[in-house]
């Protein structure tokens, strides 16, 4: 009786192992291979342009009269004073988006933007809403953004990675911005340059190997035997089931990966507009942006690029002029580019810092941190162009109506890309994660 019990009871887990691992080999016979979304997606793919620092919301696209208005009078924090912005706003496009003196090229695409004047998250501190802003919280290491789109969707191309992230920070969290955290490590984002160099420096070169395709396609199925071999052993171990797929993936980029990287085919005409020249300012970014609208013209579901020069705690007259000229020019020029090619009609570009800078001065020429209030904007992929959604009070301190925190926005974009946020989860530790966690909620009145 008691070994006919022990039967039983080992076969009914026996059983069960055996139907998860036949599930598990069928996801993992390729798990960047594309996925139906939860319903019609508006956009195919995204491009993230994240301004490191926190830009200063008063001073580039939430018009504040009122502000100017008070200049020089009390400050809600104590001992400060009012500052209104240094350069002018007016009506831009058919629509009559404000937008600041300091954007005259991106100004011109106003009839694309959705300006989220709204947007706000907890903390004031750089590194924790950093964190918060790519992947839904500052406190656990979880995945990131771009890793929970391409868990969801899988990649348009596999030649290319799904997820590329264009010179991200070292600091203020690392690659845990870009990171898969629990997710399967083939959804991590692959970084291309660093933030403390020029990108023209990382390339990719199409190296002859040392043997041919043939011989180098034997040596890497004799490592994957080794690795699925102790796969079997352990049964599960993620590091050796990534360690598989990214010789797989490295194997097919190194002949797709290069062309994209390269630049010297684009006629001068498109690196004249992108602002591409030596010794010009907006060279860096330039060539940032012109490789993400190559990625996502060669099937890359998500791209993030960084510039990281917005932290204007002082000198804010000298130097935010110069920070939005380095980009300006190139956001504009994206912009143009896809539309042109019929991309940004499915292509979700998305403007963001991790918080915002506060309507009274800090010193004699600056602004301090701000998290309740500050603007964001999106354009393309299905989203309502000519908008200005939600606003901050008067004086542009905190969101005061249709306030769209971190989990508002990543559910939305989400949800633009086909993907319900609350059924987009993973099952880790006995629980069901998602990346807006148990919060968010989709901003539908910027829908197309």
């Amino acid at each position: 009786m008691n070994s006919r019990r022990h039967f039983l009871q080992t076969s009914g887990v026996g059983f069960g192992w055996l139907a998860f691992q036949a599930l598990a080999q069928a996801e993992a016979g390729n798990p960047l291979a594309v996925k139906q979304p939860h319903f019609s997606a508006r956009a195919k793919r995204v491009i993230f342009l994240c301004m490191r620092g926190a830009p200063s919301h008063v001073d580039t696209f939430d018009y504040k009269p009122k502000l100017a208005e008070a200049s020089g009078k009390d400050g809600r924090a104590p001992g400060t004073k009012l500052h209104g912005s240094q350069w002018k706003f007016s009506p831009q496009g058919k629509c009559g988006l404000p937008i600041s003196e300091l954007f005259p090229h991106l100004s011109k695409h106003a009839d694309e933007l959705c300006l989220i004047n709204s947007m706000h998250t907890e903390l004031p501190a750089h590194a924790q809403s950093f964190l918060k802003l790519h992947t839904g919280n500052s406190q656990f290491v979880r995945p990131s953004l771009g890793a929970w789109a391409l868990y969801g969707l899988g990649t348009l191309n596999e030649n290319l990675p799904g997820f590329v992230t264009i010179a991200p920070p070292s600091l203020f969290g690392g690659a845990q911005n870009y990171g898969s955290a629990f997710l399967p490590e083939i959804y991590q984002g692959t970084r291309v340059g660093s933030d403390a160099r020029p990108i023209a420096n990382a390339q990719v070169r199409n190296i002859t190997p040392p043997v041919s395709s043939v011989a180098q396609r034997k040596e890497i199925e004799l490592i994957q035997t080794l690795n699925r071999e102790k796969m079997k052993r352990d049964q599960f171990n993620p590091e050796i089931e990534g360690a598989i797929e990214s010789f797989e993936l490295a194997f097919k980029m190194q002949s797709e990966m290069p062309k994209v990287m390269d630049l010297s085919k684009e006629n001068r005409q498109t690196l004249e507009a992108y602002g591409i020249g030596d010794g010009r300012a907006t060279d860096d970014f330039g060539r940032k942006c012109l490789l993400a609208r190559r990625m996502v013209e060669a099937g890359v579901r998500f791209v993030e690029v960084t510039h990281s020069d917005w932290d204007h705690h002082f000198k804010i007259s000298q130097d935010l002029p110069k920070t939005a000229a380095a980009v300006d020019q190139s956001i504009a020029a994206l912009l143009a580019d896809l539309q042109s090619r019929g991309l940004l009609k499915d292509t979700l570009v998305v403007w963001s810092g991790e918080f915002g800078r506060t309507p009274h001065g800090q010193g004699v020429d600056g602004r301090d941190h701000n998290s309740k209030g500050f603007t964001a904007w999106m354009a393309g992929g299905g989203v309502k162009g000519g908008l200005r959604y939600g606003s901050t009070d008067d004086l542009g301190y905190e969101a005061v109506e249709d306030k769209m925190h971190t989990h508002d926005f990543h559910a939305t974009i989400l949800h633009l890309l086909g993907l319900d946020h609350e059924r987009l989860t993973y099952r880790y530790a006995g629980r069901d994660f998602r990346l807006s966690d148990v919060k968010g909620s989709v901003a539908k009145k910027i829908l197309a």
